[in-house]
């Protein structure tokens, strides 16, 4: 859904039967102009509830079961990888990110089981990656010990009937994430590897991977590795005993569901149902270049949470908040980052697919940016964002918002 503010308010624009855009005219209509962000967010909440009801109607079970194999399958290449991480399988992309042999072999696995998978409508994948620095010279020996990567994970899975790929075949699936995406048609929405820096620091990261419809999330699959089955509010993750391992599937008006990688049968989850934000925990990324770890403190200050943040790598965050492990996740990023709707697609769609079934309307989480607005992921490759991203329950949401909007202001002044 495309929405916007402006100084006279907001309007509906409907286009076969769902809400599309809000622009800027009934402004009056509201009391005071300092209640616009907070009764902008729970309007516009309940129209994209409205809207996915009838994108609902639709199954995408096919496309769902496509999606979870490209990751799993994917997720076993990465898992290969960061056991026996090699020195040589770590490169360096133009913007000094690590980029790992298993960043492009996820991504090569993913688009060739998505288009094994699903022939009737043509592929179009927006993803991280190309094939540019792996077509250079001195980059031969990495495309052969990918292409090689790709074949062995292919050849151990029985499930999966692809000949073996060349090397060329691998350049050309990667290169198939250059679609632009927008507001028309379907478009696969892919990190091959969310969170590279955990991935090689051997910790969390995430395989995401999202279906976009007439620009909307109707699904997504989040297979995180290292992340215990269990709380991670309960786990140690320095104990080798806690089994980890997750695939954190959704699909919309249908709810989320969460089950080992391993194939263990599936179990709906569902975020909290905390409504006391002094009880509240909150995610935050790992790395302070990734967020604002001091705005974060100031606003659970605002709110009065006790517990201290927890950090980790990766939409990982966002599966662990699907399941109820904490109540809000923030993630303010450095001024004049743009974020990319690879960051957010899948792990959106994950937190959110509860609330878009009016049957349990309280049941889901809620994912506004800064201003109180929900994540339009139909405008291409990157999102057009207020500050930055807050994700919690529908009951903290007011609170959060409050806080998160003073914080801000505050720090602006004191600049």
């Amino acid at each position: 859904m495309n929405t916007s503010f402006g100084n006279s308010g907001a309007v509906l624009s409907i286009r076969r039967g769902a809400v599309l855009h809000i622009t800027a005219r009934t402004r009056p209509h509201l009391n005071s102009e300092s209640k616009l962000p907070l009764l902008s967010s729970l309007f516009l909440s309940t129209t994209t509830s409205r809207a996915a009801s009838a994108t609902a109607s639709m199954s995408y079970h096919k496309q769902l079961a496509a999606a979870k194999k490209a990751a799993s399958v994917a997720a076993r290449l990465c898992q290969k990888v960061q056991t026996a991480l090699l020195q040589s399988d770590v490169q360096s992309k133009s913007d000094k990110s690590p980029v790992t042999v298993a960043d492009y072999g996820s991504q090569a696995i993913v688009s060739l089981i998505l288009e094994k998978e699903l022939t009737a409508i043509p592929l179009s994948l927006v993803a991280e990656e190309d094939s540019g620095d792996l077509r250079k010279e001195e980059s031969r020996e990495t495309l052969h010990r990918i292409t090689e990567l790709v074949n062995d994970t292919f050849a151990s899975d029985g499930t999966i009937n692809i000949s073996t790929v060349s090397e060329e075949d691998v350049l050309n699936a990667i290169d198939t994430g250059k679609s632009e995406g927008g507001p028309h048609g379907q478009h696969w929405v892919l990190d091959p590897i969310d969170g590279t820096k955990g991935f090689v620091r051997g910790q969390q990261y995430a395989i995401a991977l999202a279906l976009l419809d007439e620009g909307k999330v109707v699904l997504g699959v989040l297979a995180c590795p290292n992340l215990p089955l269990s709380s991670i509010a309960k786990s140690d993750f320095s104990s080798s005993e806690d089994k980890v391992g997750c695939l954190f599937f959704a699909e919309v008006g249908g709810g989320t569901y969460m089950q080992s990688l391993d194939g263990t049968p599936p179990t709906k989850v569902h975020v909290s149902t905390n409504e006391n934000p002094e009880e509240a925990s909150f995610f935050e990324s790992y790395e302070a270049a990734h967020s604002s770890h001091g705005l974060s403190s100031l606003i659970a200050s605002k709110l009065g949470v006790k517990a201290p943040p927890v950090r980790i790598d990766s939409q990982a965050k966002y599966g662990a908040l699907s399941r109820g492990d904490g109540s809000i996740y923030l993630r303010f990023p450095r001024r004049g980052y743009v974020e990319k709707i690879w960051d957010h697609a899948a792990g959106y769609i994950v937190v959110a697919a509860m609330f878009t079934c009016l049957c349990l309307p309280k049941a889901g989480g809620v994912v506004n940016d800064a201003g109180g607005k929900p994540l339009d992921f139909s405008k291409g490759r990157y999102l057009d964002l207020d500050t930055g991203i807050v994700v919690t329950n529908q009951q903290l949401m007011p609170a959060l918002l409050k806080a998160v909007q003073e914080s801000i202001s505050e720090k602006a002044s004191s600049l």
